[in-house]
C-alpha cells in the first residue's frame, strides 16, 4: 500500500476546508505561510531525509497527535503509517500507545517527544543528549527536533482553522467577558527602554548557546552556507542559527514560514502578533523568545504595560478587552489545542477581530509552538552576566 497525499495540502486536509469556505478563502491570503507550512512537512517527511527514519518519524508524530487529542492529525498519521510495509514489534506497540522497551532508540525517542509535547520547558540538556547515548547522530537529533516542533505548531494551526470555520462570520453567542487586569500604577513600571525584570522572565537581550555541536562553517556544505546567508544576518555567529544549519533545507523552511507569519502586510498588528509571542514564550517558560518578543513589542507599541502584566501572570493581562481576548486567546491554543472551539474565538471576535486578523493571532500562537520547543530544548539561554 503506497500513502498518496491529499489533493490540496495536508493542514487544508485534515481541518477538512473546502475550496469553497470562507475559511479556505482566508487561509490562502497568507499563501506564503500555507506553502511553507507544506514544504515543511514535505522536507521532515522526506525519506530521503538524513534523519530518524520514516516510520521513527511518523511514531514521532503519531504520538503527538495522540497526546495533544488531536482526532484529525491522529487519523493522519495512522493512515500514514498503516501504508508502511509491516511495522516490527516495537513499532507496532509504539502506534498501540506502549512504550517499545525491546527498541532503546525507539524508546528514547518517543521518550523525547512526549517531553517536548507536554512539558517543553522539561526538555533540558539531559532530555537532549538521551538522544545521542541511543545512537542518533547529531543531524537525526536536530531532524527529530524540528519535526516534534513542527507538529506542534501544525496541530495549533489546524485547531485554529477548525474554531475559525466554525465561529462563522458574526461568532455566534455573545461571550463570556474576560476577567479585568490587574492595575499597575505606571509609577512602578519600568519607563519604556528600560529593563524589565519579573519572575525570572526580561526584555533585556539574552544570548543563546547550543547543547549539541554546532556546524563549523569551514566544513559547512554550500548548501549550508546558502541556508545561513539567507536565514538572518547574524546567522553565521549564532549557535542557534549553526545548530539548526545540521538540517538546512528544514531550517530554509521554517524560516520561510516564521517570516511569512509574523511580517506580513495587514491584518493584525505587528504588535499584536508580537503580544501574542510573548504569551505563548511565557506560558511555554521560554525565557530567551519571552525577552526578544517583549522588545519588539515595546519598539512597536512605545509601552510595556502589558508585557509586565504578562511576566507577572499571564491569566487576565491586558490592558483593554482587545489585548485581553488575544492574551487569552494566546493562553487555550498554547495549553489545550484539543479543546479550542469557536468559543474560545468569540471573545477575539467581541473585540473587533476580522476573520484575517484572528487567523494571524493563530499562526503567531502557532509559530511560537515550534520556536519554544527549539530553543528550550536545543540549548539554553546566557544571561548578560553570564557571557
Amino acid at each position: 500500500m503506497t500513502f498518496t497525499h491529499p489533493a490540496t495540502d495536508v493542514v487544508d486536509s485534515v481541518a477538512a476546508l473546502s475550496d469553497a469556505s470562507a475559511t479556505y478563502a482566508v487561509r490562502h491570503q497568507r499563501d506564503k505561510v500555507v506553502t511553507a507550512t507544506q514544504g515543511s512537512y514535505d522536507g521532515l517527511f522526506d525519506p530521503d531525509l538524513s534523519g530518524p527514519t520514516l516510520v521513527e518519524r511518523l511514531l514521532a508524530a503519531h504520538s503527538i497527535a495522540c497526546l495533544a487529542g488531536s482526532t484529525v492529525l491522529l487519523a493522519h498519521y495512522r493512515d500514514r503509517l498503516a501504508a508502511l510495509p509491516t511495522l516490527t514489534p516495537a513499532q507496532q506497540a509504539a502506534v498501540d500507545g506502549d512504550v517499545p522497551s525491546s527498541d532503546p532508540r525507539l524508546q528514547a525517542i518517543l521518550t523525547f517527544t512526549r517531553t517536548l509535547t507536554e512539558r517543553p520547558v522539561d526538555g533540558d540538556q539531559a532530555a537532549l543528549l538521551q538522544l545521542p547515548a541511543a545512537g542518533l547522530a547529531t543531524p537525526e537529533v536536530i531532524a527529530l527536533a524540528q519535526l516534534v516542533a513542527f507538529v506542534a505548531y501544525q496541530l495549533r494551526v489546524v485547531a485554529g482553522l477548525q474554531a475559525l470555520a466554525a465561529l462563522g462570520d458574526d461568532g455566534g453567542a455573545a461571550p463570556v467577558a474576560a476577567a479585568d487586569a490587574p492595575f499597575v500604577h505606571p509609577a512602578n513600571l519600568p519607563k519604556p527602554g528600560e529593563v524589565l525584570r519579573v519572575n525570572g522572565y526580561t526584555s533585556e537581550t539574552l544570548g543563546w548557546k547550543a547543547w549539541l555541536p554546532v556546524v563549523d562553517l569551514e566544513q559547512a556544505t554550500a548548501a549550508q552556507l546558502a541556508v545561513l546567508e539567507a536565514s538572518h544576518p547574524k546567522a553565521k555567529t549564532s549557535d542557534y542559527y549553526r545548530v539548526l544549519v545540521h538540517q538546512p533545507r528544514i531550517l530554509e523552511e521554517r524560516s520561510t514560514v516564521f517570516n511569512a507569519i509574523m511580517y506580513a502586510p495587514g491584518g493584525l498588528s505587528r504588535a499584536e502578533r508580537e503580544l501574542a509571542s510573548a504569551v505563548v514564550s511565557r506560558i511555554n517558560g521560554c525565557v530567551y523568545c519571552a525577552s526578544v518578543h517583549a522588545q519588539r513589542f515595546e519598539q512597536l507599541a512605545k509601552r510595556n504595560d502589558v508585557i509586565f502584566q504578562v511576566f507577572t501572570e499571564p491569566q487576565g493581562a491586558g490592558t483593554n478587552a482587545r489585548e485581553r481576548a488575544i492574551v487569552q486567546a494566546s493562553i487555550d491554543l498554547t495549553l489545550r489545542p484539543a479543546q479550542f472551539g469557536a468559543a474560545q474565538l468569540q471573545a477575539v471576535r467581541a473585540a473587533g477581530l476580522s476573520n484575517l486578523e484572528i487567523l494571524d493571532l493563530v499562526h503567531a500562537i502557532a509559530i511560537f509552538a515550534w520556536a519554544n520547543r527549539l530553543m528550550l530544548n536545543l540549548g539554553e539561554a546566557v544571561f548578560p552576566a553570564e557571557v
